[in-house]
């Protein structure tokens, strides 16, 4: 039917059929919107601002603009890697709980650390009391990284670790520990987050000042570029910022600025973009909004493609793959009726799948109470693989591909992104907007809007503000990390600090001072200082020597 048929016909429906219905049962709402703002109409049609142009804008999969994903085949040829976040109390525990996952079927590990080890600081120091191994696992030394990957070999599983600004730290231990096991640096596939300009506007776990953050940053792309070809370097990380209050089209903007901020540097660094941008990936969260979540990964895959081509140049077509890591958003998990959380968690990891991520964590039922037990963890796990073994969903690439409202939410996000981004630009880029308090300001505003919303009940949570009930937690069992954890972590501390050559020790945190104060790439010196048995705490406290610690400014 040509467009002006369907308009024509569109109008006659409206005033006939639509026009009866809505005179005796008006809407529900005067307006819908997305959690974005994006306005949903009644109906989409081929017509109007809504006619795809399907060469340039979709494509086809494996090409750009990778709209409808990065492979051919997508998960005909093979799935996601399965990827469950977990860490927690002491290495030895939380390598139990790897080895489980990966006898249920996990494909892949995925590392929490603790606050101390996140911060850099070791789990004796008095700025670590009482939180030692309680969100995430406690790694002091490369004999807590032993305990933690002990019988996982290393050359054939691929860890993600999330850790930022010590990341450099942690990833040489992991080095380190694979040298041990007889595995060399270029077999080793994984990823570390590294990824700190969103703790400054998002999360807060970071150490030193923003220029010096960046410059360990590029010594570790520098670094892997040559000697862990595999590894990816950085987890561009739009999780944090949505989890913080962001709208979609904030998380897309504010995630892809910061990645165009580290190819800047990585270039600017005397890198070549294509020797390095095919091993920069990015880790998203899936929220709430079925439709707009989806369209979210297919308009950032589209938005990043054209960035990297127009921008920089980049001609490998692996530079301008958006490849993702998709974790469901703890924000929207409840503490009242942790059941219906299993039922958030699936929708969310639908639409990951259906916006063609690579990786995908499934949170826990039992996450806003605590950390997850064996029990809940493993429902989260099985929700994947029924996703991926009996939905049928993984058997076409993008199967929701070319319905009216997807594609005209995916353009309205790429447009509303590319906004944020200019606007960026505009302020002299993201170090300057982070300055300036631009970005905290959008985030915040979002924030405080989404929870305005929820008060009001403009916004159904079920189970929280409708659909109360009386007795919401029971019968659930939930994980609580024992002080002892923290007493066995000073104990190991006090004996490795006893029996290593200190001397040893001294001499490679020395170097690492002179190297700092210097241009030398500092991973050789830092993993050097790993494997003289210095300890996390004491490697950052020499850079905090060096580099100064960043204070945050406070924006309302």
């Amino acid at each position: 039917m040509l467009t002006k048929e369907i308009e024509d016909r569109f109008e006659q429906w409206k005033s006939t059929t639509l026009k009866k219905v809505l005179d005796k049962f008006p809407e529900r709402k005067e307006e819908f919107e997305t959690p974005s703002g994006i306005s949903v109409d009644s109906l989409y049609l081929p017509i109007g601002d809504n006619q795809v142009d399907y060469v340039n804008d979709l494509g086809f999969p494996g090409e750009f603009p990778y709209t409808r994903g990065i492979q051919p085949t997508m998960y005909r040829g093979r799935l996601w890697t399965m990827r469950q976040y977990a860490g927690f109390a002491s290495a030895e525990e939380t390598n139990k709980r790897f080895r489980y996952l990966l006898e249920q079927g996990q494909t892949g590990l995925s590392v929490a650390f603790d606050l101390p080890t996140q911060i850099g600081f070791d789990s004796d120091h008095a700025m670590a009391k009482s939180e030692v191994g309680k969100v995430g696992v406690a790694i002091d030394s490369i004999e807590d990284m032993e305990r933690l990957l002990y019988q996982i070999p290393l050359d054939k599983v691929s860890t993600s670790m999330t850790i930022n600004s010590p990341a450099a730290v942690l990833l040489a231990m992991y080095i380190a520990v694979a040298e041990k096991q007889g595995v060399s640096p270029d077999k080793l596939r994984g990823t570390i987050q590294n990824d700190i300009l969103k703790e400054y506007v998002a999360r807060g776990t970071y150490i030193f000042p923003p220029e010096e953050s960046m410059r360990l940053i590029t010594d570790v792309i520098e670094y892997c570029s040559q000697e862990v070809p595999n590894w990816n370097t950085i987890s561009i990380s739009g999780y944090h910022i949505r989890e913080a209050g962001s709208t979609a089209i904030q998380e897309i903007a504010f995630t892809l600025a910061n990645g165009l901020e580290y190819v800047k540097a990585a270039i600017d660094s005397g890198l070549e973009v294509d020797k390095f941008a095919p091993r920069l990936s990015f880790f998203f969260n899936s929220h709430l909004d079925f439709i707009e979540e989806i369209a979210k990964f297919r308009a950032a895959r589209r938005l990043w493609a054209k960035l990297m081509k127009e921008r920089f140049g980049a001609e490998d077509e692996r530079s301008l793959r958006l490849r993702f890591h998709t974790q469901t958003a703890g924000c929207t998990l409840t503490a009242q009726q942790p059941n219906n959380n299993i039922v958030r968690v699936a929708m969310q990891a639908l639409a990951a799948v259906l916006g063609g991520t690579q990786s995908l964590h499934t949170n826990s039922r039992d996450e806003a109470l605590s950390l997850p037990t064996e029990e809940s963890v493993q429902i989260a796990l099985r929700t994947q693989q029924i996703i991926a073994h009996e939905s049928g969903v993984t058997d076409t690439p993008d199967p929701f591909g070319g319905s009216y409202y997807l594609e005209s939410l995916t353009d309205k996000l790429e447009d509303e992104a590319v906004k944020l981004i200019n606007k960026i630009d505009e302020l002299g880029g993201v170090p300057q907007a982070i300055e300036k308090g631009f970005i905290q300001k959008e985030i915040q505003d979002s924030s405080f809007k989404w929870q305005k919303a929820v008060e009001e009940k403009e916004r159904v949570i079920v189970g929280v503000n409708e659909y109360q009930t009386e007795e919401e937690e029971k019968d659930l069992d939930t994980l609580e990390v024992d002080q002892e954890v923290s007493n066995r972590q000073e104990k190991h501390l006090k004996e490795l600090r006893e029996k290593r050559d200190n001397d040893k020790v001294n001499t490679s945190l020395e170097k690492l001072k002179e190297a700092a104060k210097g241009e030398d790439n500092l991973m050789p010196y830092i993993k050097d200082a790993v494997k003289s048995y210095a300890t996390l705490g004491e490697i950052c406290g020499t850079l905090r020597e060096v580099f100064g610690e960043y204070e945050a400014d406070s924006y309302i």
